[in-house]
């Protein structure tokens, strides 16, 4: 399964991929929205785990580009 990871705390994002990875998953992580709403028109991904609190763009605005 491949998953974007869109995370701007370094801590975090880092413990979830860390995780995620362990798991056998394959996992791509951006830390603003901008590079999340690049990622998401440029590649495909089964998953999507998106915080909302973003620097660039909210992930409110990327869930409702991601949805046109």
């Amino acid at each position: 399964m491949r998953i974007l990871l869109v995370e701007d705390d370094p801590q975090l994002g880092d413990g979830l991929a860390t995780g995620l990875k362990q798991a056998g998953m394959t996992v791509d992580w951006v830390s603003d929205g901008p590079s999340a709403d690049h990622a998401l028109d440029v590649e495909r991904f089964d998953l999507v785990v998106l915080d909302l609190g973003l620097p660039g763009m909210h992930g409110m605005e990327v869930l409702r580009r991601l949805k046109e």
